[in-house]
């Protein structure tokens, strides 16, 4: 397959830095990196040129994507500085809530746009993306930003922008939840007695183990929860309580549809 071609990565903040990792092991040609953070020089290499202006880069430089990896509320002051690649690349964002209308207003009518939602696993390659193009995407940008963004981990693509914002509510905001119910177990375990190592271990060892087994599973989620309940068993007394009333399972409907209401409102 080769090198990845050319990219100008604006922003090494975490998940544009987990990108560059990726796309490194896989080989990258030379390309430039824009953040003013001091830390950011820190990415540089012999493929990758840190810069802590757009005004820096060079006149010649043709990347075949701008990856756009700014906090969303940059996104105005920043944007601006890159509308001359418009109808020359094509625009791979990742900035959370930014719709496509949004960033076409602010680089230009032509200019050929992927939004897309990626999660924090990307870090470990573990992640899943959720990418979105416009309709001046040509089918040879698509198949970039596809190779750019399995760097990181899965990836899928939808027609629908407006599903970007369930899709946040589920997997951008979903390490949380997992994270959340790790801290839970940890914390139940040091009431039921057991040593804060051995809780710990026990509660992040169980849900990385389990998230392996769900992946590594052609079954349903439910079909493996089931197969690991015996009536009347410890199992089947825990979930009585989490299910109680659908407690739980209201409470994460609930989650998430609160998580894509405030994307909603966040995208304007």
């Amino acid at each position: 397959m080769g090198k990845i071609p050319s990219i100008l990565l604006v922003g090494c903040g975490r998940m544009g830095s987990a990108m560059l990792s990726g796309w490194r092991e896989q080989g990258l040609a030379p390309s430039y990196a824009v953040d003013p953070a001091p830390q950011a020089a820190g990415f540089a290499g012999a493929d990758m040129t840190v810069v802590t202006d757009a005004a820096a880069i060079p006149a010649g430089f043709s990347p075949a994507a701008v990856v756009l990896a700014v906090k969303p509320q940059a996104a105005a002051d920043t944007l601006p500085s890159y509308a001359r690649f418009a109808g020359k690349t094509v625009f791979l964002s990742i900035m959370a809530g930014r719709t496509i209308g949004g960033i076409r207003s602010l680089i230009g009518e032509t200019a050929a746009i992927v939004r897309a939602m990626p999660n924090t696993p990307a870090a470990v390659r573990q992640g899943v993306t959720v990418a979105c193009p416009s309709a001046l995407v040509s089918s040879d940008q698509r198949a970039l930003c596809d190779r750019l963004l399995q760097a990181i981990g899965k990836v899928a693509w939808v027609d629908d922008e407006g599903l970007l914002d369930p899709v946040t509510a589920v997997s951008g905001s979903g390490p949380a939840y997992v994270f959340l119910l790790a801290e839970l177990m940890e914390k139940a375990a040091l009431e039921q007695g057991i040593p804060p190592d051995l809780a710990r271990l026990l509660a992040r060892q169980t849900v990385s183990g389990s998230g392996a087994l769900l992946a590594a599973s052609p079954e349903d989620a439910a079909a493996l929860r089931v197969a690991v309940t015996s009536p009347g068993g410890t199992t089947a007394e825990a979930l009585r309580v989490l299910m109680a009333e659908a407690a739980w399972p209201a409470a994460m409907s609930d989650a998430i549809a609160a998580a894509t209401r405030r994307s909603r409102e966040l995208a304007g």
